[in-house]
């Protein structure tokens, strides 16, 4: 049974906000929610500056499953941990317990009165039927049911963002730091897309003379 997961490689993110868009397009998540974010590091320090693309991780060990004092969190057979919004009271502590900031509140003010709690789904609804008028109301689009991966990772142009069964996430980003290599070497844009460390870009020569240019 596959294990969904989610991948960032922080050295292929362009912080282009595509993988938000796309999430925000496809659920129409109310206003206020981020499900999806692009965090940067180091901003504005040259060399060092990173991003990288952050939501519900959907961990093995949930943080948020174990302080629900409601149960409404559950884990679906492929990993997905997802939650009941009819039982949600919206307590907040879901929300001090992710270590993602993954769990949002559609509306401000103190736990109890911001609504029901909202966070990404892997695209994979919630506990009404699948594809129904009421599962996308209340969790956006059910595209794992139509054989189709989270639409931020299918968006994502330059595939920094992986989404789908953890081990062949795990076998691809393997080989992509193995071909990056160790050390120095591993980190960088030109490392992340293959091109050898150190490859300079080709010399242009000079036209013989009397050529045209």
């Amino acid at each position: 049974m596959a294990r969904m997961k989610f991948l960032c490689d922080a050295e292929r993110c362009i912080e282009c906000n595509g993988c938000v868009t796309a999430c925000k397009n496809e659920n129409e998540v109310p206003w206020g929610v981020n499900r999806r974010r692009v965090v940067t590091l180091n901003d504005g320090v040259v060399g060092a500056e990173k991003s990288i693309s952050v939501a519900c991780m959907h961990c093995s060990d949930a943080p948020c499953m174990a302080v629900c004092p409601v149960d409404c969190f559950y884990r679906t057979d492929d990993g997905v941990v997802l939650h009941d919004k009819d039982l949600c009271i919206g307590c907040g502590y879901c929300f001090y317990a992710c270590p993602f900031g993954a769990p949002q509140f559609p509306q401000a003010g103190a736990f109890g009165l911001r609504g029901k709690m909202d966070k990404c789904t892997f695209c994979a609804g919630g506990p009404e039927p699948d594809r129904s008028e009421a599962e996308f109301q209340k969790y956006g689009r059910n595209r794992l049911s139509e054989g189709k991966l989270p639409a931020c990772a299918e968006m994502c142009s330059t595939k920094a963002l992986l989404g789908g069964d953890g081990d062949v996430i795990a076998d691809i980003y393997r080989e992509r730091v193995l071909r990056r290599g160790r050390g120095a070497d591993l980190w960088g844009w030109s490392s992340a897309y293959g091109v050898k460390p150190g490859a300079q870009p080709p010399v242009r020569q000079p036209a013989p003379a009397g050529a045209k240019s």
